[in-house]
């Protein structure tokens, strides 16, 4: 079992038990939208962040991104890592229906996909030495390719977005964040590129 530095913090119990058998960690539930309401457990947060960091692991459902983007408005962003699970459609094996979005949460996600999750945003492993640093993705790469400032821009992202198995809720800043976190700059640039030129989204600003 590989063991994490960071706290990861996920929304339940649930999210927590699947977790707890693919890494050591400290691992923290939210409760939900409970936790819009408990400064107590926000100011636990904080200080947990601080002291070791944290990296935050929600469903990639809408509720999952509301509670996410809580959090990136009330941590510091310095000490918080964000890690996103693909979008992949599907029931958890405890529930008689499928969510709203008919998504697997957290919960539902393989060891396998929880793992490489945890390490494509940055988890710090105690047995691996860190990565160098790579040269960063901007936001005027993203203009480039016409993935923000256009009037299509939100339907290029979200063509690009399932390319890329990133879940569909992702902004243009979150699509910054996890493409920065999951390819170094010249990788991403071209993979874009030629989705770029293959995605319908695309081809019909050419037309």
């Amino acid at each position: 079992m590989k063991k994490i530095q960071e706290v990861i913090v996920v929304e339940g119990r649930y999210d927590k038990n699947a977790l707890s058998q693919v890494v050591d960690a400290t691992i923290i539930t939210l409760n939900g939208f409970a936790v819009f309401n408990d400064k107590e457990k926000l100011a636990f947060l904080r200080r947990l962040a601080e002291k070791q960091g944290l990296i935050v692991l929600t469903d990639s459902d809408g509720a999952g991104f509301v509670l996410r983007n809580y959090l990136k408005g009330a941590l510091p962003k310095d000490r918080v890592k964000q890690a996103y699970i693909p979008d992949i459609h599907g029931k958890e094996r405890r529930k008689r229906a499928p969510g709203k979005e008919g998504k697997l949460g957290v919960e539902g996600m393989t060891p396998a996909v929880l793992l490489e999750t945890l390490r494509r945003a940055g988890a710090t492993f105690a047995d691996e030495s860190a990565a160098p640093p790579r040269e960063p993705l901007t936001k005027a790469d993203l203009f480039a390719l016409g993935l923000t400032g256009g009037p299509d821009s939100a339907a290029k992202r979200r063509a690009l977005l399932k390319r890329l198995d990133l879940p569909e809720h992702l902004n243009a800043n979150g699509l910054l964040e996890a493409a920065s976190l999951l390819y170094d700059r010249e990788t991403f640039l071209a993979f874009a590129s030629e989705a770029c030129r293959n995605s319908p989204a695309f081809s019909e600003e050419n037309r």
